[in-house]
């Protein structure tokens, strides 16, 4: 399929602010079965799929493609919870890809998936589909600090405070509802992972580390860090009642540590391999 003039000129409008993230717009329902339709699948093939997701029964009664079957399937979207809408566009992908497999001509996962981007970004909707999982979207400065914090974790073979990284993202990304204290506890355990790490002191908590290294990150910001590991010891592990966590400063405080997990592997160069040995800086060479 050849990409409209706009594409193939790079004609897009700028992003806008991201508005939606825990609602499914009743335009997004009918889209998503527009896209759907474009990348491999039809009416039966989607209205089996999402009777099976939202459990209830097919309508014997209704047997043309069009209208009644693709009517039928829009009023299910259309009638069901907010989360299941997003549950229905990961199947969705799973089923063109299957289809992809069996060697539909039609069926294209990929297409599929870069449609439903293009779409949530240009409504301001902010998740992501990746390789068919919906993940969380954020600001290009959120997006960008995580992939690069994930890529140094991963190059410098550090693969417990990656996997806390990731932990954090899931958590961001949880439906009906973010686990925004989790999200907050396995961001901040990144951090720490890696400042242990670096710093040699295996079992100190953050804020211990920050204390006895103070030249761990240029001053003031090692203040920040330490008000940060305050905040999260706080709200993330002795909640009170009255004080909900918004995810917006959730984010932005995984953020923060994500950046700064990445800054302390660039800054000492240590590499730690499976095998435990260190290499790059040696640790007597350390500012800290």
């Amino acid at each position: 399929m050849v990409d409209p003039f706009s594409k193939r000129h790079g004609l897009q409008p700028s992003e806008p602010e991201i508005t939606v993230r825990h609602e499914a717009p009743h335009e997004m329902r009918g889209v998503i079965v527009d896209i759907a339709y474009e990348h491999g699948m039809d009416p039966h093939l989607m209205r089996s799929m999402v009777c099976r997701i939202l459990r209830v029964r097919e309508d014997s009664s209704n047997w043309s493609a069009f209208p009644n079957v693709d009517n039928e399937v829009r009023e299910h979207i259309d009638s069901c919870a907010r989360y299941e809408v997003y549950d229905i566009i990961e199947a969705t992908y799973k089923q063109v890809a299957q289809r992809m497999k069996g060697h539909s001509a039609d069926a294209d996962p990929s297409g599929f998936e870069r449609e439903v981007n293009d779409y949530f970004r240009k409504r301001g909707i902010g998740w992501q589909l990746r390789l068919g999982v919906l993940e969380l979207r954020g600001p290009e400065s959120f997006e960008a600090a995580l992939m690069e914090a994930k890529r140094v974790l991963a190059g410098s073979g550090r693969s417990v405070a990656e996997r806390e990284l990731h932990e954090a993202m899931q958590d961001l990304s949880r439906r009906p509802a973010p686990d925004l204290t989790g999200a907050l506890q396995h961001g901040l355990a990144a951090l720490e992972c890696v400042a242990r790490d670096v710093t040699g002191d295996s079992k100190a908590t953050l804020g211990t580390i920050l204390a006895r290294h103070k030249n761990l990150v240029p001053r003031p910001l090692d203040q920040a860090l330490e008000k940060l590991w305050g905040f999260a010891s706080e709200k993330g592990r002795h909640l009170q009642e009255g004080q909900e966590l918004e995810q917006n400063t959730v984010e932005l405080a995984v953020q923060v540590a994500a950046a700064t997990a990445s800054y302390l592997v660039k800054a000492t160069g240590v590499i730690v391999p499976a095998t435990g040995a260190t290499s790059g800086a040696d640790a007597d060479d350390l500012p800290f």
